[in-house]
């Protein structure tokens, strides 16, 4: 595939928009608050605009039908590696959401025998004996914070389910060194000064790889059945099994998006649970025919109400509500000509806010995903919080497994209250998280 540079600013410069600050561009701005800088430069420009972060120059196309022609993208006009790489690359070189095109149909293929039906069943025993384990101390907290004991239960959930790591220093270890990894995602100073983020990220990074690298000869040759050990002895239709660098890779990658978007969303959920208590006993009331006891695969069909309020909340707060790309042709979109080497992003979180498409946008009403009203299906690219296309996240079915598990088990334990006059302040980027860790009163159930 031949690979178009980046377009300078005056290959664009026909396009309406602004630079912004000089060498940071919107930076900060968007730092601050990237939905009311979206909403600011629609107002001034359109549903087309062009913005700059960090001496990048971007295109910003808004609406559902923007997101059905880069996610969809028919005419494989646009690469998912080249947009990502600014923010990535570095980071986790070569993931899935870093290939693009027959090279991304390969990988994909093989990884699915690490999401198939069989798998996921597989893993549910351990998500469930790890979400038992953990709840009984959030209940017992006097100061609970939901976010980073959510964290902490679903970095315990990959090292296990995703690494097969057993509880205890290693997976600490592992665990800090994924944070540090995820977090130098978006460090504002690019450049690995030591003590800075960046700098952590890489040293996680370089763990995180030594770690697997010395598992990998075992793994091939055992019978684990966790995501790692399936990737290691995973085929395509050829045989043809991944190099070490290739599971080294994928690997890093999975663990990031299997953690951080479903802990963003899931304590979005909870903190909409707490202050909408009507919904905890309609949930309750749904899954009333499982009892308390964890919930097995063939129950998940009890529990359709509870992913549709999981996908409100993905709605309302999407965990990744920006979606770079890079033109790898000239495009032309509602009479704008993007020329190739465009960077061009899209916005999930704006369209799932869009009165065009959803009544009342702004509110928590999961019942809009119910048959009665099914509004995410007013356009096929109206709710996209997984992506959509090739690129469509790999471990969606894995995200609403687990969602509906520890819903069910978190709800047959306690009552979820607010503090009274509390308001919710998620920021936004690099993820939808509460300022506050989100404090949370858990009532102990009777019975």
């Amino acid at each position: 595939m031949q690979v178009e540079p980046a377009a300078p600013l005056r290959a664009i410069a026909h396009l309406p928009g602004e630079r912004g600050l000089p060498l940071l561009g919107h930076a900060l701005e968007f730092a601050s608050d990237p939905r009311r800088l979206t909403e600011r430069l629609r107002a001034r420009y359109g549903d087309v605009f062009r913005t700059s972060f960090l001496g990048t120059h971007a295109v910003v196309l808004l609406g559902e039908d923007a997101l059905e022609l880069v996610l969809r993208d028919r005419a494989q006009a646009f690469s998912a590696r080249l947009g990502w790489d600014l923010s990535l690359g570095r980071l986790f070189p070569n993931g899935l959401m870093l290939r693009d095109l027959d090279d991304h149909r390969r990988h994909r293929r093989i990884m699915q025998a690490a999401f198939t039906t069989a798998a996921l069943a597989d893993y549910l025993d351990g998500m469930n004996a790890r979400i038992a384990e953990a709840l009984p101390a959030w209940g017992r907290a006097r100061d609970l914070r939901f976010y980073p004991r959510l964290k902490q239960l679903t970095l315990d959930n990959a090292a296990s389910v995703f690494l097969g790591v057993a509880l205890g220093p290693e997976a600490d270890r592992l665990n800090r060194a994924f944070v540090d990894t995820v977090e130098a995602s978006l460090a504002f100073v690019r450049v690995p000064v030591p003590g800075l983020a960046l700098h952590r990220g890489l040293r996680g990074r370089a763990s995180l790889v030594e770690f697997l690298r010395a598992q990998i000869p075992a793994r091939r040759g055992g019978a684990q059945t966790d995501v790692f050990s399936h990737l290691c002895r995973a085929t395509d239709d050829d045989g043809r099994a991944f190099s070490d660098d290739e599971v080294v890779d994928h690997m890093v990658f999975l663990l990031m998006a299997a953690h951080d978007t479903v802990t963003s969303a899931l304590t979005s959920t909870a903190y909409y649970l707490a202050a909408h208590p009507e919904w905890q006993d309609r949930l309750r009331d749904a899954s009333a025919s499982l009892g308390a006891e964890p919930a097995r695969y063939e129950d998940l069909g009890a529990l359709a109400l509870h992913q549709q309020v999981f996908d409100e909340a993905l709605r309302l707060h999407t965990p990744v509500p920006y979606i770079p790309r890079r033109a790898l042709r000239e495009v032309a979109f509602r009479g704008h000509r993007l020329p190739a080497g465009t960077h061009v992003s899209v916005v999930p979180d704006f369209t799932h806010h869009d009165p065009r498409l959803w009544s009342q946008p702004w509110r928590f009403d999961p019942d809009r995903f119910g048959p009665s009203r099914a509004e995410h299906e007013r356009h096929p690219y109206a709710f996209v919080p997984f992506g959509a296309g090739a690129h469509t996240c790999i471990g969606k079915r894995f995200a609403y497994l687990l969602a509906k598990v520890f819903l069910h088990q978190l709800l047959s334990r306690f009552h979820l209250r607010l503090a009274p006059g509390y308001v919710y302040r998620p920021e936004q980027v690099p993820i939808p998280k509460p300022l506050d860790g989100l404090p949370l009163i858990l009532e102990p159930r009777a019975g």
